[in-house]
């Protein structure tokens, strides 16, 4: 058997599809904490992490889930939930005094309207500065939940249809109709802390 004294086993992480490291150089060379904004299906989680030689220090964090103890109602895996997470992150980051990032997306392709930019456009409206292109981050409408208060609008006709599409919202008390003004009463709250 001929061994291949030129082969090389690429890092583990690199083999579990985890961390693209030519990206991940690129962002730390930058000098500036990154922006870290993950979704899952039905959670939003941003960090602001700075690089160490021991590992990367998450300087603030926020997840959806917070958004719950201050009182949202909506869902919190949809792209107004990801909106204020980046708001109560940006928030909290200014508040320590940490004003610049760099948007780390992962593995995610960028993707116009994505979750991903949208706690990017939270971070950025709560008073950070993040280097990034107007095309990409999605439009107010869709940011504060104007589009799922039309899609109610228009089921509203089906009685059965509009309480299976909205029983999570309708449960927790709030009409998919009035998504937009709860997500800016939220908005203020965040702003105010």
């Amino acid at each position: 058997m001929a061994m291949n004294a030129k082969f090389r086993v690429p890092f583990r992480r690199r083999r579990e599809g985890k961390t693209d490291f030519r990206q991940r150089l690129g962002l730390l060379l930058s000098g500036k904490p990154r922006l870290v904004a993950r979704k899952s299906l039905n959670n939003v989680t941003a960090q602001l992490m700075a690089y160490d030689e021991k590992g990367d220090v998450v300087l603030v964090s926020a997840h959806s889930k917070e958004l719950v103890k201050m009182g949202y109602k909506g869902h919190c895996g949809n792209l107004p939930a990801a909106y204020l997470t980046g708001l109560l992150l940006g928030a909290k980051a200014v508040k320590e005094d940490v004003k610049e990032a760099v948007l780390d997306k992962g593995l995610h392709r960028a993707t116009k309207g994505a979750a991903i930019f949208a706690v990017l456009k939270g971070a950025l409206d709560a008073g950070m500065d993040i280097p990034h292109g107007d095309k990409i981050i999605a439009d107010e409408e869709r940011l504060n939940g104007t589009h799922v208060k039309n899609y109610a609008e228009s089921l509203k006709e089906d009685a059965d249809a509009y309480k299976k599409q909205f029983s999570k919202y309708l449960e927790k008390g709030l009409n998919p109709e009035d998504l937009p003004e709860h997500v800016e009463e939220l908005k203020e709250k965040i702003l105010n802390l």
